[in-house]
């Protein structure tokens, strides 16, 4: 069968078990205050509305600014179990505007299926792409994702983010992280980790 990219795109969300989740419905640990913490950090990183595009100065580079460069992500780290796509799906289900969700592997798959290009028009102009089971396997992964997070940022796009893995660490174990760190740090400074 024949998919446009529109039927890729509208196929990017949260999936059935996550139809109703919500801000509200999720239940913090009482043991673990950091729980009910991230809960409320996400809920206002999304009520903040998109984000702006970085302005450009003369020849296309960054304008400085005397304040310190917001973040444009979220990063939720933590084991299994204690609702890290819960709150991922109640960030897309809480966000305006245009959004999606998926998995690493379908934002891969989708760059596989479409191209580079055809991934970065597809997704241009959505105000929050939400990355659920974010993991780094191999170079060619970790060289895609830092590229499309990187155009999708450069054009006012908020990220939001799970995985078991905290940034610093993606891709170890796995391949020659260390000779990427210089990309999987540039993933990991586009968010703010919880």
């Amino acid at each position: 069968p024949r998919v446009t990219p529109q039927q890729m795109a509208a196929a990017l969300v949260p999936p059935p078990q996550f139809t109703d989740a919500s801000f509200d419905s999720y239940r913090p640990d009482p043991d673990y205050a950091s729980q009910a913490s991230v809960r409320d950090a996400v809920a206002a990183f999304v009520a903040a509305g998109p984000a702006e595009a970085p302005r450009r100065g003369l020849f296309g580079r960054r304008k400085q600014s005397a304040e310190p460069a917001a973040k444009s992500g979220v990063y939720l780290d933590g084991g299994f179990g204690v609702g890290k796509t819960h709150l991922l799906a109640a960030a897309y289900h809480a966000a305006t505007g245009r959004k999606t969700f998926g998995t690493f592997i379908e934002y891969t798959a989708l760059v596989g299926a479409l191209g580079f290009q055809g991934t970065v028009d597809l997704l241009r102009g959505t105000d929050l792409v939400c990355i659920d089971e974010f993991e780094l396997d191999d170079p060619g992964d970790t060289m895609v994702m830092t590229r499309l997070l990187g155009e999708l940022v450069a054009g006012g796009t908020k990220l939001a983010a799970t995985s078991n893995t905290p940034p610093n660490a993606l891709g170890e174990g796995r391949f020659a992280a260390a000779d990427f760190l210089r990309e999987i740090q540039a993933i990991a400074d586009r968010f703010q980790i919880m």
